[in-house]
């Protein structure tokens, strides 16, 4: 049975992030793509230029919508932006017991933020109702309050720290680190687990986040279980990143290539 996945985020008209990036992500790792939209943004590869909110009723109208005839079998939140989305979203969502991954976007990768600093506090509250949350190290050292982790036992200090804020799981992504690697870090009340990584020397990494949430997600509605799913989910944006040169998209952070497996191999 091919699982049903939810989106749960903002829109990106160049393609690349958002959730044009998350059906991209679910489709090519072989699951069905919905998605509830909470923003528009006027954005392309060299950064955003407008985003304007969808009325949190609607959102959960949207959501209400899907419950009340679509089986969901996983859901990724991403953009919510503002408080009052960040609650109506998660009342939403009540009672769906299925695998929540939480990517809590919070600044673009141009710089733009995405989420009001006021909106912070509320994510932080919600933590507690996801199953994964997947910040990366500036995500994670503002929903800490704490100044950005430069090296592994940082990392390992600040995955600790938001798994006691509630959630299952966190996989604390290391993009940022100042090295020539590309560790994340899966923390769960087990202990912690290294997912280690090459870093690919490309500018081409527009919604990797997005990406790599999304993929989790899938994985978790396929019945993987959590270290598997992330392990895979990490491979899946590896290989995307690095056949990235094969599109020419924009003239900024380009995007990632999800569909790089039906690609590779073409003779077209």
């Amino acid at each position: 049975m091919i699982p049903n996945i939810l989106s749960i985020a903002g829109s990106d008209p160049s393609g690349g992030a958002g959730i044009q990036a998350d059906i991209k992500a679910i489709s090519a790792n072989g699951a069905y793509a919905m998605a509830a939209i909470t923003a528009l943004t006027a954005q392309n590869t060299r950064g955003v230029t407008g985003v304007q909110m969808i009325e949190p009723a609607f959102v959960a109208q949207q959501i209400a919508a899907l419950r009340a005839d679509i089986r969901i079998d996983a859901v990724k939140i991403g953009m919510l932006g503002t408080s009052e989305m960040v609650a109506t979203v998660f009342a939403a969502l009540d009672g769906l017991d299925v695998p929540l991954v939480l990517d809590p976007v919070m600044v673009a990768k141009g710089g733009d933020r995405l989420l009001r600093a006021d909106a912070v506090a509320a994510l932080r509250d919600a933590l507690s109702q996801a199953n994964v949350i997947t910040p990366n190290l500036p995500e994670a050292a503002d929903l800490l309050g704490q100044d950005e982790a430069v090296s592994e036992s940082g990392m390992e200090e600040q995955a600790r720290a938001l798994l006691a804020l509630g959630p299952k799981a966190v996989l604390l992504k290391g993009g940022h680190l100042p090295s020539g690697a590309c560790p994340d870090l899966l923390a769960t009340a087990d202990g912690l687990l290294w997912l280690h990584g090459a870093r690919h020397a490309t500018q081409r990494t527009h919604g990797t986040g997005c990406t790599l949430s999304s993929a989790l997600a899938t994985c978790l509605g396929q019945g993987m279980p959590l270290a598997q799913a992330a392990t895979a989910a990490k491979a899946y944006v590896a290989r995307a990143i690095a056949t990235a040169d094969a599109l020419s998209v924009g003239h900024g952070h380009g995007p990632t290539h999800h569909f790089h497996a039906f690609f590779e191999g073409s003779t077209r």
